[in-house]
């Protein structure tokens, strides 16, 4: 009988994910993302000569976690992105720590399509959660006592979408669906269980994404905005997402002050208002921030794109692929024209690319390889990935590779005017 030892198995693969994505419309959903947004672990860089010697087993592992690591790099911070986060950290701290009975203070994210906005606001407000939570259990006697009716949880952030048909009932729904609360045998009850739910489960950012699927010129519409603006005597921060705000008609009731450099606004003339509190609003305040794609007209947007291919670049797990495969040479120009300086479509690309490189064998990204990708925008066949074109979220830009000249057909010489000599009594 040996003494040898059974071989211990193979340790489970720790990078892979069983069942759907969390959900974060949902309280279970964001809190599921708030916990694990900074827990994948990238597979470790081995040469060449390295993975060889691996089994064939590992190899396999090795290449399914090199995958896992290329779908799932980490959100590089861009000057754009840390200015959205600068003011939206500070703008949700100031409010939740104001003690006074004042109409807070909101934030309006805006930007073009595949920008970053919305996991710019929700990282940024999971951060706040994180530390918030932490205060809290350092000192217990400051949580609210659960209150007869309610599900007993906090719920510093709530995170919802505007529906794409956007109406009062339907913002209600999403509202009251993240926290799992009944909606009411009308408007004006699911009004009151937004305002009672937000106050029952303690929250201070309230995140409603894809605001400018509101269409001003619908009465619905008018009225959901007007719904939206009362709940901010709820002491509760608005941070509303959205593709181009500015032209969306949402401010076309109010104006810029030059001197706070936030948007004022008037209550809402038009419409039928089911809020009982907005006919005593004389004015809502929001700072309109944007996310703006690269700049590639400047030395120092030049700069800091690159900066930010650097970034990518860290990232990727290609055996042939070193420092400056994104970032030196014609590359950069290259994925700049792609992508118009969109990091989502960057990402789109890149993601593509190293799919293919992996694939193909050649393991490096080249210009010719990402030639022969297509950056489709939301438009892939049996598809929904629940953008909204007609509101602007998925970008009208042209992605297409730019085709090499190829040989030019030679021209035929024109021989009319040739002198073809004497004809021959035949041809006479």
């Amino acid at each position: 009988m040996s003494d040898r030892l059974p071989e211990a198995p193979d340790e489970p693969v720790p990078f892979l994910r069983f069942g759907p994505r969390p959900d974060r419309t949902t309280y279970e959903g964001w809190q599921e993302f708030r916990r694990t947004r900074e827990l994948f672990v990238p597979v470790k860089k081995i040469s060449l000569a390295e993975y060889r010697l691996l089994s064939p087993r590992k190899r396999s592992l090795h290449d399914l976690h090199r995958a896992a690591t290329h779908v799932n790099m980490r959100m590089e911070e861009t000057p754009m992105s840390a200015v959205v986060t600068t003011l939206m950290r500070s703008r949700i701290q100031n409010n939740a720590m104001r003690i006074g009975p004042s109409t807070l203070d909101g934030l309006m994210i805006n930007g073009g399509g595949y920008q970053g906005k919305t996991e710019t606001a929700c990282r940024t407000a999971a951060e706040f959660e994180d530390t918030w939570r932490d205060l809290f259990e350092r000192y217990p006697a400051y949580y609210l006592d659960p209150m007869p009716g309610t599900r007993d949880l906090i719920a510093p952030v709530a995170y919802c979408q505007t529906p794409v048909k956007a109406t009062p009932i339907g913002l209600c729904e999403a509202i009251l669906d993240f926290y799992g609360a009944p909606y009411g045998k009308n408007l004006r009850g699911m009004i009151r269980n937004v305002r009672e739910s937000i106050k029952a489960h303690a929250t201070t950012v309230l995140l409603i994404d894809d605001i400018t699927r509101l269409k001003m010129h619908r009465e619905d519409d008018q009225d959901t905005l007007d719904l939206i603006r009362g709940l901010m005597d709820l002491d509760v921060t608005l941070v509303l997402i959205g593709v181009n705000i500015p032209r969306s008609g949402l401010l076309r009731e109010g104006w810029h002050d030059p001197r706070t450099k936030q948007w004022v606004y008037a209550p809402l003339k038009k419409g039928k208002s089911y809020n009982p509190d907005a006919s005593t609003q004389t004015e809502r305040r929001f700072d309109l921030v944007n996310l703006a794609p690269f700049d590639y007209s400047s030395d120092a947007g030049i700069a800091a794109f690159v900066d930010h291919l650097v970034g990518i670049e860290n990232q990727i797990r290609l055996f042939n692929a070193g420092p400056g495969t994104l970032s030196e040479g014609e590359m950069p120009e290259y994925l700049y024209r792609r992508t118009h300086g969109i990091v989502g479509l960057l990402r789109r690309l890149a993601e593509d690319g190293l799919v293919k490189a992996m694939e193909s064998g050649l393991e490096d990204l080249t210009t010719d390889l990402l030639d022969e990708i297509t950056i489709n925008l939301g438009n892939v066949p049996g598809r929904d990935d629940g953008r909204d074109a007609e509101a602007g979220e998925i970008p009208d830009v042209d992605t297409a590779p730019k085709r090499k000249p190829g040989p030019r057909p030679r021209r035929g010489r024109n021989s009319v005017y040739d002198d073809r000599g004497t004809p021959s009594a035949a041809e006479g």
